[in-house]
Protein backbone atom coordinates (compact mmCIF):
# COMPACT_ATOMS: atom_id res chain seq x y z
CA UNK A 1 0.00 0.00 0.00
CA UNK A 2 3.34 2.44 -0.91
CA UNK A 3 2.06 6.00 -1.57
CA UNK A 4 3.44 8.91 -3.21
CA UNK A 5 4.43 9.68 0.18
CA UNK A 6 6.87 6.95 0.54
CA UNK A 7 8.71 7.81 -2.21
CA UNK A 8 9.01 11.91 -1.38
CA UNK A 9 9.55 11.06 2.44
CA UNK A 10 13.43 12.20 3.20
CA UNK A 11 13.98 9.19 6.45
CA UNK A 12 16.26 10.75 8.58
CA UNK A 13 15.71 8.25 11.67
CA UNK A 14 17.57 5.58 10.97
CA UNK A 15 21.04 4.22 10.39
CA UNK A 16 22.42 2.38 7.24
CA UNK A 17 25.27 0.62 7.62
CA UNK A 18 27.20 1.22 4.02
CA UNK A 19 27.11 3.67 2.22
CA UNK A 20 25.22 3.47 -0.71
CA UNK A 21 24.66 6.25 -3.91
CA UNK A 22 21.40 5.33 -6.16
CA UNK A 23 20.03 6.97 -9.14
CA UNK A 24 16.77 6.38 -10.82
CA UNK A 25 14.95 8.06 -13.21
CA UNK A 26 13.94 11.06 -11.37
CA UNK A 27 15.79 11.27 -8.51
CA UNK A 28 18.88 10.35 -6.51
CA UNK A 29 19.52 8.86 -2.93
CA UNK A 30 22.46 8.42 -0.52
CA UNK A 31 22.40 7.04 2.35
CA UNK A 32 25.57 6.95 4.59
CA UNK A 33 27.46 5.60 7.16
CA UNK A 34 26.97 5.84 10.20
CA UNK A 35 25.18 9.18 10.97
CA UNK A 36 21.29 9.85 10.71
CA UNK A 37 21.91 11.71 7.27
CA UNK A 38 19.59 10.39 4.41
CA UNK A 39 19.12 12.60 1.74
CA UNK A 40 16.36 11.34 -0.84
CA UNK A 41 14.44 12.61 -3.65
CA UNK A 42 16.77 15.51 -5.33
CA UNK A 43 14.83 15.64 -8.13
CA UNK A 44 16.29 15.56 -11.69
CA UNK A 45 14.35 18.66 -12.44
CA UNK A 46 16.14 21.17 -9.92
CA UNK A 47 18.14 23.71 -11.48
CA UNK A 48 20.86 22.40 -12.85
CA UNK A 49 23.25 24.95 -10.96
CA UNK A 50 21.53 23.78 -7.79
CA UNK A 51 21.40 20.20 -8.89
CA UNK A 52 25.50 20.99 -9.49
CA UNK A 53 26.12 22.21 -5.81
CA UNK A 54 23.95 19.15 -4.48
CA UNK A 55 26.41 17.11 -5.87
CA UNK A 56 28.88 18.37 -4.85
CA UNK A 57 28.22 18.02 -1.04
CA UNK A 58 27.31 14.46 -2.02
CA UNK A 59 30.39 13.89 -3.39
CA UNK A 60 32.49 15.38 -0.10
CA UNK A 61 30.03 13.58 1.93
CA UNK A 62 30.84 9.96 0.06
CA UNK A 63 34.19 10.98 -0.17
CA UNK A 64 34.86 11.30 3.52
CA UNK A 65 32.42 8.39 4.87
CA UNK A 66 33.94 5.63 2.79
CA UNK A 67 33.40 4.12 -0.35
CA UNK A 68 30.20 4.20 -2.68
CA UNK A 69 28.30 0.44 -2.72
CA UNK A 70 26.26 -0.13 -5.77
CA UNK A 71 22.79 -1.72 -5.04
CA UNK A 72 23.48 -4.39 -7.21
CA UNK A 73 27.02 -5.69 -5.45
CA UNK A 74 25.16 -7.00 -2.11
CA UNK A 75 26.74 -10.33 -1.57
CA UNK A 76 25.74 -10.70 2.38
CA UNK A 77 23.09 -10.97 4.36
CA UNK A 78 22.69 -9.01 8.15
CA UNK A 79 22.46 -11.75 10.41
CA UNK A 80 19.22 -11.59 11.75
CA UNK A 81 18.46 -12.13 15.53
CA UNK A 82 16.91 -15.06 16.73
CA UNK A 83 13.40 -14.51 18.38
CA UNK A 84 11.76 -17.03 20.78
CA UNK A 85 8.31 -18.48 19.02
CA UNK A 86 9.24 -18.24 15.91
CA UNK A 87 9.04 -21.48 13.76
CA UNK A 88 12.67 -23.03 12.63
CA UNK A 89 13.23 -23.61 8.49
CA UNK A 90 11.99 -27.11 8.68
CA UNK A 91 8.64 -25.75 10.19
CA UNK A 92 7.87 -23.31 7.54
CA UNK A 93 9.28 -25.25 5.03
CA UNK A 94 6.93 -28.10 5.78
CA UNK A 95 3.68 -25.74 6.33
CA UNK A 96 4.62 -24.17 2.73
CA UNK A 97 5.13 -27.71 0.74
CA UNK A 98 1.08 -28.52 2.22
CA UNK A 99 -0.01 -25.34 0.55
CA UNK A 100 -1.06 -24.91 -3.11
CA UNK A 101 0.61 -21.67 -5.10
CA UNK A 102 -1.59 -19.20 -2.92
CA UNK A 103 -2.51 -16.94 -5.46
CA UNK A 104 -4.92 -13.79 -5.05
CA UNK A 105 -5.66 -9.83 -4.29
CA UNK A 106 -5.89 -7.51 -1.64
CA UNK A 107 -9.88 -7.55 -0.99
CA UNK A 108 -11.99 -5.08 0.02
CA UNK A 109 -15.58 -5.05 -1.38
CA UNK A 110 -16.15 -2.52 -4.01
CA UNK A 111 -19.20 -0.96 -1.78
CA UNK A 112 -16.60 0.12 1.13
CA UNK A 113 -14.42 2.41 1.03
CA UNK A 114 -11.96 0.87 4.31
CA UNK A 115 -12.03 -1.42 6.35
CA UNK A 116 -14.48 0.05 8.82
CA UNK A 117 -16.85 0.30 6.38
CA UNK A 118 -16.22 -3.21 5.39
CA UNK A 119 -17.17 -4.47 8.22
CA UNK A 120 -19.29 -2.32 10.50
CA UNK A 121 -22.87 -3.70 10.96
CA UNK A 122 -24.76 -1.00 9.55
CA UNK A 123 -22.43 -1.30 6.12
CA UNK A 124 -21.54 -4.95 6.04
CA UNK A 125 -22.47 -6.40 2.70
CA UNK A 126 -22.44 -9.83 2.65
CA UNK A 127 -24.03 -9.63 -1.11
CA UNK A 128 -21.02 -7.76 -2.90
CA UNK A 129 -18.79 -9.74 -0.75
CA UNK A 130 -20.07 -12.93 -2.21
CA UNK A 131 -20.27 -11.68 -5.54
CA UNK A 132 -16.68 -10.53 -5.67
CA UNK A 133 -15.12 -13.46 -4.28
CA UNK A 134 -17.09 -15.51 -6.87
CA UNK A 135 -14.97 -13.39 -9.25
CA UNK A 136 -11.38 -14.21 -7.61
CA UNK A 137 -12.75 -17.52 -8.27
CA UNK A 138 -13.31 -16.96 -12.07
CA UNK A 139 -9.88 -15.18 -12.15
CA UNK A 140 -8.16 -18.84 -10.55
CA UNK A 141 -7.60 -17.07 -7.26
CA UNK A 142 -7.17 -19.30 -4.23
CA UNK A 143 -6.18 -16.87 -1.35
CA UNK A 144 -7.47 -13.14 -0.37
CA UNK A 145 -5.58 -10.98 1.88
CA UNK A 146 -7.96 -9.02 4.13
CA UNK A 147 -7.64 -5.88 6.69
CA UNK A 148 -9.44 -5.80 10.07
CA UNK A 149 -9.23 -2.92 12.53
CA UNK A 150 -9.25 -2.82 16.52
CA UNK A 151 -11.36 -0.28 16.90
CA UNK A 152 -14.66 -3.01 15.44
CA UNK A 153 -13.52 -5.16 18.21
CA UNK A 154 -13.69 -2.64 21.05
CA UNK A 155 -16.88 -1.72 19.34
CA UNK A 156 -18.55 -5.42 19.56
CA UNK A 157 -16.15 -7.86 19.54
CA UNK A 158 -18.97 -11.26 19.48
CA UNK A 159 -20.30 -8.67 16.19
CA UNK A 160 -17.47 -8.53 14.47
CA UNK A 161 -16.29 -11.95 14.91
CA UNK A 162 -19.63 -13.23 13.65
CA UNK A 163 -19.12 -11.29 10.61
CA UNK A 164 -15.46 -12.40 10.03
CA UNK A 165 -16.96 -15.65 10.41
CA UNK A 166 -19.69 -15.19 7.67
CA UNK A 167 -16.54 -13.95 5.54
CA UNK A 168 -14.75 -16.96 6.13
CA UNK A 169 -17.99 -19.37 5.16
CA UNK A 170 -18.30 -17.34 2.20
CA UNK A 171 -14.74 -17.24 0.61
CA UNK A 172 -14.27 -20.97 1.60
CA UNK A 173 -17.31 -21.39 -0.47
CA UNK A 174 -15.39 -20.25 -3.39
CA UNK A 175 -12.81 -22.41 -2.60
CA UNK A 176 -10.20 -19.24 -1.51
CA UNK A 177 -8.21 -18.95 2.00
CA UNK A 178 -7.91 -15.79 3.68
CA UNK A 179 -4.88 -14.02 4.96
CA UNK A 180 -5.97 -11.35 8.23
CA UNK A 181 -4.18 -8.12 8.29
CA UNK A 182 -4.36 -7.51 11.72
CA UNK A 183 -2.71 -3.59 12.19
CA UNK A 184 -1.88 -1.20 9.15
CA UNK A 185 0.50 2.13 8.76
CA UNK A 186 -1.66 3.54 6.20
CA UNK A 187 -3.07 6.41 5.14
CA UNK A 188 -5.33 8.62 7.80
CA UNK A 189 -3.85 7.81 11.19
CA UNK A 190 -7.13 8.75 13.08
CA UNK A 191 -9.82 6.29 12.20
CA UNK A 192 -13.21 6.95 14.03
CA UNK A 193 -16.50 4.56 14.20
CA UNK A 194 -19.80 5.87 12.55
CA UNK A 195 -20.48 6.71 8.84
CA UNK A 196 -17.53 6.73 6.76
CA UNK A 197 -16.51 9.88 4.40
CA UNK A 198 -17.28 9.33 1.00
CA UNK A 199 -14.86 9.14 -1.73
CA UNK A 200 -12.58 12.20 -2.66
CA UNK A 201 -13.55 12.19 -6.49
CA UNK A 202 -10.58 10.87 -8.10
CA UNK A 203 -8.58 10.08 -5.58
CA UNK A 204 -6.52 7.00 -4.88
CA UNK A 205 -7.66 5.60 -1.19
CA UNK A 206 -9.19 8.51 -0.20
CA UNK A 207 -10.69 6.96 3.16
CA UNK A 208 -8.13 4.23 4.24
CA UNK A 209 -7.52 4.71 8.00
CA UNK A 210 -5.09 3.18 9.80
CA UNK A 211 -4.98 0.67 12.31
CA UNK A 212 -3.93 1.25 14.99
CA UNK A 213 -4.87 5.29 14.89
CA UNK A 214 -1.70 7.44 16.17
CA UNK A 215 -3.30 7.87 20.33
CA UNK A 216 -2.61 4.23 20.15
CA UNK A 217 0.42 3.90 19.26
CA UNK A 218 1.60 7.27 21.66
CA UNK A 219 0.82 5.34 24.44
CA UNK A 220 -0.27 1.94 23.97
CA UNK A 221 -0.85 0.95 27.37
CA UNK A 222 -3.60 3.25 27.87
CA UNK A 223 -5.69 1.12 25.32
CA UNK A 224 -5.85 -2.20 27.00
CA UNK A 225 -8.22 -3.16 24.01
CA UNK A 226 -5.37 -3.35 21.76
CA UNK A 227 -3.88 -6.93 23.10
CA UNK A 228 -7.40 -7.87 23.69
CA UNK A 229 -8.25 -7.73 20.19
CA UNK A 230 -4.64 -9.41 18.91
CA UNK A 231 -5.49 -12.17 21.05
CA UNK A 232 -9.07 -12.87 20.89
CA UNK A 233 -9.07 -12.82 17.12
CA UNK A 234 -6.25 -14.87 16.25
CA UNK A 235 -7.27 -17.73 19.11
CA UNK A 236 -10.83 -17.47 17.81
CA UNK A 237 -9.16 -18.70 14.47
CA UNK A 238 -6.33 -19.80 16.05
CA UNK A 239 -7.11 -23.78 14.13
CA UNK A 240 -9.36 -23.02 11.58
CA UNK A 241 -7.66 -23.84 8.00
CA UNK A 242 -9.73 -21.35 6.55
CA UNK A 243 -7.23 -18.89 7.90
CA UNK A 244 -3.72 -19.59 5.94
CA UNK A 245 -1.46 -17.06 7.20
CA UNK A 246 -1.31 -13.99 9.72
CA UNK A 247 -0.38 -10.46 8.73
CA UNK A 248 0.61 -9.19 11.76
CA UNK A 249 1.05 -5.27 10.86
CA UNK A 250 0.82 -3.91 7.17
CA UNK A 251 4.20 -1.60 6.16
CA UNK A 252 4.30 -0.51 9.85
CA UNK A 253 6.75 2.10 9.49
CA UNK A 254 5.06 4.31 6.43
CA UNK A 255 3.72 6.95 6.89
CA UNK A 256 -0.07 8.79 5.69
CA UNK A 257 0.02 9.38 1.55
CA UNK A 258 -2.25 11.55 2.23
CA UNK A 259 -0.72 14.30 4.35
CA UNK A 260 -0.67 16.96 1.47
CA UNK A 261 -4.03 17.11 2.29
CA UNK A 262 -4.44 16.62 5.94
CA UNK A 263 -0.58 17.75 7.43
CA UNK A 264 0.43 17.73 10.50
CA UNK A 265 -1.66 14.47 11.95
CA UNK A 266 1.42 12.43 12.66
CA UNK A 267 4.27 12.56 14.73
CA UNK A 268 7.99 12.46 12.64
CA UNK A 269 9.05 9.71 15.45
CA UNK A 270 6.50 7.36 14.39
CA UNK A 271 8.93 5.07 13.40
CA UNK A 272 10.28 4.81 16.54
CA UNK A 273 6.68 4.26 18.36
CA UNK A 274 6.31 1.58 15.83
CA UNK A 275 9.55 -0.29 16.69
CA UNK A 276 8.29 -0.13 20.73
CA UNK A 277 5.36 -1.73 19.61
CA UNK A 278 5.61 -4.34 16.67
CA UNK A 279 7.82 -7.20 19.04
CA UNK A 280 5.51 -6.57 21.16
CA UNK A 281 2.05 -7.15 18.56
CA UNK A 282 3.88 -10.34 17.65
CA UNK A 283 4.48 -11.63 21.03
CA UNK A 284 0.69 -11.19 21.34
CA UNK A 285 -0.58 -13.19 18.43
CA UNK A 286 1.73 -15.77 19.58
CA UNK A 287 -0.01 -15.69 22.94
CA UNK A 288 -2.66 -17.48 21.04
CA UNK A 289 -0.75 -20.07 20.01
CA UNK A 290 -2.29 -20.04 16.29
CA UNK A 291 -1.53 -22.83 13.66
CA UNK A 292 -0.63 -20.76 11.04
CA UNK A 293 2.70 -19.20 10.37
CA UNK A 294 2.73 -15.07 11.31
CA UNK A 295 4.74 -12.52 8.80
CA UNK A 296 4.87 -9.12 8.45
CA UNK A 297 6.00 -7.65 4.75
CA UNK A 298 8.94 -5.40 4.24
CA UNK A 299 8.08 -2.74 1.66
CA UNK A 300 10.65 -0.03 1.80
CA UNK A 301 13.50 -1.05 -0.46
CA UNK A 302 12.46 -4.47 -0.02
CA UNK A 303 15.25 -6.34 -1.46
CA UNK A 304 17.92 -4.68 0.43
CA UNK A 305 19.36 -7.24 2.63
CA UNK A 306 22.62 -6.25 3.72
CA UNK A 307 21.37 -3.02 5.49
CA UNK A 308 18.75 -2.92 6.96
CA UNK A 309 16.60 -0.65 9.87
CA UNK A 310 15.24 -1.52 12.38
CA UNK A 311 11.21 -2.22 11.91
CA UNK A 312 12.83 -4.41 8.99
CA UNK A 313 14.80 -6.01 11.10
CA UNK A 314 12.04 -6.96 13.61
CA UNK A 315 9.87 -8.42 10.67
CA UNK A 316 11.93 -10.58 9.04
CA UNK A 317 13.35 -12.16 12.33
CA UNK A 318 9.80 -12.32 13.48
CA UNK A 319 8.21 -13.50 10.87
CA UNK A 320 7.96 -17.56 10.35
CA UNK A 321 7.54 -16.99 6.39
CA UNK A 322 8.46 -14.09 5.05
CA UNK A 323 6.37 -11.47 2.85
CA UNK A 324 7.53 -8.38 0.89
CA UNK A 325 5.86 -5.90 -1.26
CA UNK A 326 7.19 -4.98 -4.96
CA UNK A 327 6.03 -2.35 -6.63
CA UNK A 328 8.77 -2.60 -9.64
CA UNK A 329 9.48 -4.26 -12.54
CA UNK A 330 9.95 -7.49 -13.69
CA UNK A 331 13.54 -7.40 -12.61
CA UNK A 332 13.00 -5.87 -9.41
CA UNK A 333 10.65 -8.71 -8.68
CA UNK A 334 13.25 -11.54 -9.47
CA UNK A 335 15.70 -9.65 -7.38
CA UNK A 336 13.01 -9.46 -4.43
CA UNK A 337 12.72 -13.25 -4.66
CA UNK A 338 16.76 -13.85 -5.08
CA UNK A 339 17.61 -11.81 -1.93
CA UNK A 340 15.17 -12.49 0.58
CA UNK A 341 14.73 -16.30 -0.68
CA UNK A 342 18.44 -16.63 1.21
CA UNK A 343 16.80 -15.95 4.54
CA UNK A 344 15.84 -20.42 3.33
CA UNK A 345 12.00 -19.47 4.40
CA UNK A 346 8.91 -19.78 1.84
CA UNK A 347 8.30 -15.92 0.20
CA UNK A 348 5.07 -14.19 -0.48
CA UNK A 349 4.75 -11.21 -2.12
CA UNK A 350 1.54 -9.59 -0.24
CA UNK A 351 1.32 -6.48 -2.22
CA UNK A 352 2.26 -6.19 -6.44
CA UNK A 353 0.91 -4.68 -9.17
CA UNK A 354 1.03 -0.87 -10.63
CA UNK A 355 1.19 -0.44 -13.70
CA UNK A 356 2.65 2.68 -14.54
CA UNK A 357 5.51 1.71 -13.06
CA UNK A 358 5.84 -1.79 -14.76
CA UNK A 359 4.29 -4.04 -11.91
CA UNK A 360 2.36 -5.77 -13.99
CA UNK A 361 0.48 -9.34 -14.13
CA UNK A 362 2.60 -10.60 -16.91
CA UNK A 363 5.59 -11.69 -16.36
CA UNK A 364 5.18 -11.07 -12.70
CA UNK A 365 3.24 -13.78 -12.23
CA UNK A 366 5.10 -16.40 -13.56
CA UNK A 367 7.91 -15.62 -12.07
CA UNK A 368 6.49 -15.86 -8.36
CA UNK A 369 4.71 -19.33 -9.55
CA UNK A 370 8.01 -20.53 -11.07
CA UNK A 371 9.62 -19.99 -7.73
CA UNK A 372 6.00 -20.77 -5.93
CA UNK A 373 6.11 -17.43 -4.27
CA UNK A 374 2.62 -16.52 -2.90
CA UNK A 375 1.16 -13.74 -5.03
CA UNK A 376 -1.08 -11.18 -3.85
CA UNK A 377 -2.14 -8.26 -6.37
CA UNK A 378 -3.19 -4.59 -4.61
CA UNK A 379 -6.50 -3.57 -5.25
CA UNK A 380 -9.21 -6.21 -7.26
CA UNK A 381 -12.90 -4.57 -8.38
CA UNK A 382 -12.56 -1.08 -9.27
CA UNK A 383 -14.85 0.82 -6.41
CA UNK A 384 -14.92 3.32 -3.24
CA UNK A 385 -11.23 2.93 -2.65
CA UNK A 386 -10.43 4.69 -6.06
CA UNK A 387 -7.16 2.67 -6.39
CA UNK A 388 -7.62 2.78 -10.08
CA UNK A 389 -6.09 6.52 -9.82
CA UNK A 390 -2.39 6.97 -8.87
CA UNK A 391 -0.50 7.47 -5.62
CA UNK A 392 0.38 11.07 -7.24
CA UNK A 393 -3.88 11.64 -7.16
CA UNK A 394 -2.99 13.46 -3.79
CA UNK A 395 -0.79 16.01 -5.48
CA UNK A 396 -1.77 15.83 -9.05
CA UNK A 397 -5.64 16.54 -10.02
CA UNK A 398 -7.44 13.80 -11.82
CA UNK A 399 -10.95 14.74 -13.45
CA UNK A 400 -11.79 11.64 -15.36
CA UNK A 401 -11.17 8.04 -15.15
CA UNK A 402 -7.29 7.09 -16.12
CA UNK A 403 -6.75 5.37 -19.08
CA UNK A 404 -4.37 3.37 -17.66
CA UNK A 405 -5.42 2.40 -14.40
CA UNK A 406 -2.79 2.00 -11.53
CA UNK A 407 -4.57 -0.90 -9.30
CA UNK A 408 -7.76 -2.90 -10.16
CA UNK A 409 -8.71 -5.66 -12.78
CA UNK A 410 -12.37 -5.65 -12.72
CA UNK A 411 -15.42 -3.43 -12.97
CA UNK A 412 -17.92 -3.84 -10.52
CA UNK A 413 -20.64 -5.87 -12.93
CA UNK A 414 -17.21 -8.35 -12.98
CA UNK A 415 -16.42 -7.10 -16.73
CA UNK A 416 -12.64 -6.69 -17.29
CA UNK A 417 -10.29 -3.58 -17.48
CA UNK A 418 -8.25 -5.80 -19.87
CA UNK A 419 -9.63 -8.85 -20.93
CA UNK A 420 -5.81 -10.05 -22.18
CA UNK A 421 -5.50 -9.72 -18.52
CA UNK A 422 -7.98 -11.68 -17.32
CA UNK A 423 -7.11 -14.07 -20.24
CA UNK A 424 -3.38 -14.05 -19.03
CA UNK A 425 -4.44 -14.49 -15.29
CA UNK A 426 -6.77 -17.15 -15.90
CA UNK A 427 -4.09 -18.89 -17.91
CA UNK A 428 -1.13 -18.91 -15.57
CA UNK A 429 -3.76 -20.08 -12.16
CA UNK A 430 -5.06 -22.84 -14.33
CA UNK A 431 -1.68 -24.29 -15.33
CA UNK A 432 -0.46 -26.77 -13.07
CA UNK A 433 3.58 -26.31 -11.46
Amino acid sequence: MMSSESHRRARIDYDWKPASLIRSKDRVCLFMVNTPLAIDKIPMTTPSKLRFNLFLVLLFLVVTTGPVKVLHSQSNTVQLPKVAGVWDKDRALAWHAQQPWLVGCNFIPSSAINQLEMWQSETFDPATIDRELGFAKGLGFNSVRVFLHDLLWKQDSQGFLKRTDEFLKMADKHGIKTMFVLFDSCWHPIPKLGPQPKPIPFTHNSGWVQNPGIEVLKNPEAFPHIKEYVVGVVRHYANDSRVVAWDVWNEPDNFDGGQDGRPGLEPKNKPELVNAMLPKVFEWVREAKPTQPLTSGVWLDSHVIDRMYPTKITQLSNSDVISYHCYGDAESMKLCIDRLGSFGRPLMCTEFMARPNQSTFEPHLEIMKKSKVGSYMWGFVNGKSQTIYPWDSWQKKYSSEPEVWFHDVLRQDGSAYKKEEVQYIQRITSEKP
